[in-house]
C-alpha cells in the first residue's frame, strides 16, 4: 500500500482557527508513525498536479477563477471557503497526489493507496463548496475514464456530509456506483442525501444515499451493512475510491454523528475484500473530513488497518 505524505499536502486548509487548517494532517502521520503499520506501506511524496488536471472535472471558467483569486490573496470562493495567497497551486497538490495514487494502482505499482488531505467531496463542476476548492475524487473518476478507459467505478463515502459534488456531477452516470452514508442532510450541510436519491434516468438506481440521524452510533451504521454489500454485489466495478471522513465519529465539533472508529476498521476491510475479488485489489482511499484531531488520527489510521489486512504483502509491489 502507497501512502503520500509531506508538508506539500499539509498545506490545503485556510489557516489557524479555521476547521480546516494545516494541523490535521500531522494529526494523522503522527498517530501513523506510532503505529504498528508502518512496515507495510510504502511512503510517498505529494505530487504537484496541474492546471488541465483540475479540467478534468472543472470547467475552465472555474479553474481560471480559481487561479485569479489565488494570485489577489484574498477574498471568498463561495461562503465558507476563504482564498489564501497560493491557493491555486496548494490545491493542485491534492489533485495531483491523487492522480498520482490513481496512476500507480493503474500501473500496477500497488494495488491500494491513502491520500490523508484528500477527498474534497462538495466542489461541483463550476464552483468550489465546504472547504473545497477542487473535487480531486470527481477529477479521479474522469482520470480514471479518460486516461485508463476504466468505465465501472464505485464510489464511498463515510464522511457526516453528504458528496453532494461527486453525486449530483455524476447523477445521470449509470456506470458511477455510489454508496454514501451521511448525517441526514435537514440537520447538516449541504442539506442532500436522501434516501429517495438514487439517480436520474437512465441512472436510476446506480446510487445509495443512507441518511442517518444526528446521534446514530456504530448499532445504526452497521443496521445498513447488509443493504450497502447488496448493491455492490449487484453492481461490480473495476476500481474502487473510498473517502474516509472522519468527522462521522462521536466528539467532532461540527457534526452529530456518534459512530467509532471501528466503522472505519470494519468498512475499508470489506472494500479491500469486496476490490480483491472485482478488481483485482484496486482501492484509491481519501481521507475527507474531520476537526477533531483524536478523530482523525483513529480513523485514517484504522481505515489504512483494514484496507491492509487483506494483502500483507501490498507493500512490496
Amino acid at each position: 500500500m502507497y501512502i503520500y505524505a509531506g508538508e506539500a499536502l499539509a498545506r490545503y486548509g485556510f489557516g489557524e482557527g479555521h476547521p480546516l487548517g494545516p494541523d490535521r494532517f500531522y494529526a494523522f502521520w503522527n498517530a501513523f508513525q506510532s503505529s504498528d503499520l508502518t512496515a507495510r506501506v510504502t511512503i510517498h511524496e505529494p505530487v504537484q498536479g496541474q492546471e488541465v488536471d483540475a479540467l478534468l472535472f472543472h470547467t475552465a471558467d472555474y479553474v481560471q477563477r480559481v487561479h485569479n483569486l489565488s494570485d489577489i490573496g484574498t477574498g471568498m470562493l463561495d461562503s465558507d471557503t476563504p482564498v489564501i495567497p497560493g491557493i491555486f497551486s496548494i490545491a493542485l497538490t491534492v489533485v495531483g497526489t491523487v492522480l498520482d495514487a490513481v496512476d500507480q494502482i493503474m500501473h500496477g505499482h500497488t494495488s491500494q493507496a491513502f491520500v490523508p488531505i484528500a477527498g474534497l467531496h462538495h466542489a461541483s463542476r463550476n464552483s468550489s463548496a465546504g472547504f473545497c476548492v477542487f473535487n480531486d475524487c470527481g477529477i479521479a473518476i474522469e482520470a480514471l475514464r479518460q486516461r485508463y478507459a476504466v468505465k465501472r467505478v464505485l464510489y464511498i463515502d463515510i464522511d457526516a456530509h453528504h458528496a453532494d459534488g461527486v453525486f449530483y456531477a455524476f447523477e445521470n452516470d449509470p456506470d458511477l456506483f455510489f454508496i454514501d452514508t451521511h448525517e441526514d442532510g435537514r440537520y447538516l450541510y449541504p442539506g442532500t442525501g436522501a434516501a429517495t436519491e438514487t439517480g436520474k434516468e437512465p441512472a436510476c438506481g446506480s446510487k445509495l444515499n443512507i441518511p442517518l440521524p444526528p446521534g446514530a452510533t456504530d448499532a445504526l451504521f452497521f443496521s445498513n451493512w447488509s443493504r450497502m454489500t447488496d448493491f455492490m454485489a449487484q453492481h461490480p466495478p473495476e476500481f474502487v475510491i473510498m473517502q474516509c471522513g472522519a468527522d462521522s465519529l462521536a466528539g467532532d465539533p461540527i457534526t452529530h454523528l456518534q459512530l467509532t472508529s471501528e466503522v472505519h476498521f470494519r468498512t475499508a476491510k470489506m472494500i479491500a475484500d469486496y476490490a480483491h475479488k472485482h478488481c483485482k485489489g484496486r482501492v484509491l482511499a481519501l481521507g475527507g473530513g474531520g476537526y477533531n484531531h483524536d478523530n482523525i488520527a483513529n480513523a485514517w489510521v484504522e481505515s489504512i488497518r483494514g484496507l491492509v489486512s487483506t494483502h500483507p504483502d501490498d507493500s512490496q509491489k
